[in-house]
């Protein structure tokens, strides 16, 4: 996968073949945050420095920064899925909750 985590935000990283950098932008959040390097040393680096900034000016300027998600998750399934999923979840020994997670953890993670 090609993400960076530092103090709960996480990036996405691609490679500008034509410039031959290393660019990344801040996921998650409404602001629009990048940051670029031509290693990955110093991308590391400039996307710390990112996250940094954005904290700091958002407390000169009074704002909230907006935070990672909260790991709430809401949304409406077809009745059928929801009653398969929550027969797995038992099935497995889990809550669905449990089960749910577990689940777009992997589908997540490809």
């Amino acid at each position: 996968m090609n993400a960076m985590h530092y103090k709960g935000y996480a990036a996405r990283i691609e490679f500008d073949a034509e410039d031959e950098v290393f660019a990344g932008h801040i996921a998650g959040i409404n602001d629009v945050i990048g940051f670029h390097a031509d290693n990955v040393a110093d991308l590391k680096a400039a996307f710390h420095e990112a996250v940094d900034d954005y904290l700091a000016t958002c407390a000169e300027l009074g704002k909230q920064p907006q935070k990672p998600y909260s790991g709430r998750v809401m949304f409406r399934i077809d009745p059928q899925v929801h009653a398969n999923a929550a027969r797995a979840a038992e099935l497995s020994g889990k809550s669905l909750n449990e089960w749910a997670g577990e689940v777009l953890a992997k589908a997540a993670s490809r």
